[in-house]
């Protein structure tokens, strides 16, 4: 029992935490979230780099070999590829999205089964190690809040009430509890299945920061200054190199 509260607690986090943190941007004026939100951006692609590639891979690659763990990671990132254009899973990082009127319902069912994998991967990482499982709460949550900001902004610019997006946010989110609880199931129930999860977690992650959030940073939609780009990109990954030492 409290392997899964810290499981629960951590999806938590991870689903959430980007939320209240989104949640009080929207507070400031939006010269201020203009301002806030690119150098988010730039920290959450280090944060997912550093945990897939220092912390998820180096572990699965402890109990597979090799062949086995990049054969996972290589499906893993066929399979998010293939999902991206069959339902366009897709966000904004900014609060100047382009709305039309089926927008606010893919961004619910979008967000929801983003979360619903984030579950998963914190989930997997506390199970190899808690340190391991709060860096990548880190990762997930860092990466949640440039993302919460232009799913709020997308539902407000549909005519929802502040109270009722950041309702439905929540309730998306809580869709981590859900995928959590499932992959502590499954780790369960078959224990030699968490190898093949970490890597295809890395996948995710992966696939997140390379093909969703780095092509807008070279584009110049999310930030036109690549010094701190550069600079804050390095500051999550030493986030997670100095929690891990930090931690263990």
């Amino acid at each position: 029992m409290p392997v899964l509260a810290t499981v629960l607690g951590l999806s938590l986090l991870g689903s959430c935490g980007g939320l209240l943190v989104a949640s009080s941007l929207l507070l400031f004026n939006d010269n201020a979230r203009r301002r806030l939100v690119p150098g988010l951006v730039s920290y959450a692609v280090g944060a997912l780099l550093g945990v897939a590639l220092l912390q998820l891979l180096p572990e699965a690659l402890t109990l597979l070999k090799p062949a086995a763990v990049f054969g996972t990671l290589l499906a893993g990132i066929l399979v998010f590829f293939i999902l991206e254009k069959l339902v366009m899973i897709h966000h904004c990082h900014t609060d100047e999205c382009q709305v039309h009127g089926a927008t606010a319902p893919l961004v619910i069912i979008s967000d929801a089964f983003h979360n619903f994998i984030d579950g998963a991967i914190i989930c997997t990482a506390v199970l190899t190690s808690v340190p391991l499982g709060i860096n990548t709460a880190i990762a997930v949550a860092a990466h949640e809040i440039p993302q919460e900001v232009g799913d709020v902004a997308i539902l407000l610019a549909a005519g929802y009430s502040r109270r009722g997006a950041l309702i439905l946010n929540v309730v998306s989110g809580g869709s981590g509890i859900v995928g959590a609880l499932v992959a502590f199931l499954a780790v369960q129930i078959v224990p030699s299945i968490r190898p093949f999860v970490l890597a295809f977690s890395s996948a995710s992650l992966l696939y997140i920061a390379m093909s969703d959030l780095i092509p807008d940073l070279h584009r110049g939609q999310i930030d036109t200054n690549a010094l701190r780009q550069v600079l804050l990109l390095g500051a999550g990954i030493g986030t997670i190199v100095v929690f891990r030492r930090l931690v263990g």
